[in-house]
């Protein structure tokens, strides 16, 4: 019985050691009143996000995007930081990104000119 037991330790144990804290759903920044559910989990060596979720000021609601990559490509730097490219639906362009987690928040930006002129969100971990 000792044996089973350590056996089922084993098996579950390194799986969720593993977890990157990257991985989950995450709730985005309002905008314009609406904010979405974004699915972070490995896609290949990188993480990418998928909008499984949207929301306006009257609930959910099926939008446009759902089942769209918004944040693509993120690659762990072993600090609690990332980098990637994000999706921005509104302009329908892709910018050099990045994120930090620390905890349940999230801070995601988008970049142009090389990384001089960024734009943030801060978003919070549902699951």
């Amino acid at each position: 019985m000792r044996h089973l037991v350590l056996a089922g330790v084993l098996a579950l144990g390194p799986g969720a050691a593993l977890a990157d804290p990257i991985e989950g759903v995450w709730q985005t920044q309002p905008d314009d009143g609406k904010y979405a559910h974004v699915t972070m989990a490995p896609c290949g060596p990188a993480f990418c996000g998928v909008i499984s979720r949207t929301f306006d000021p009257g609930g959910e609601y099926r939008g446009e995007n759902i089942g769209r990559t918004l944040v693509i490509d993120m690659v762990p730097n072993g600090d609690g930081t990332y980098s990637g490219q994000v999706w921005r639906p509104s302009n329908n362009r892709i910018y050099t990104g990045g994120a930090t987690v620390s905890g349940d928040r999230m801070q995601l930006r988008g970049c142009v000119a090389g990384g001089l002129l960024c734009k943030s969100q801060t978003w919070t971990r549902v699951e």
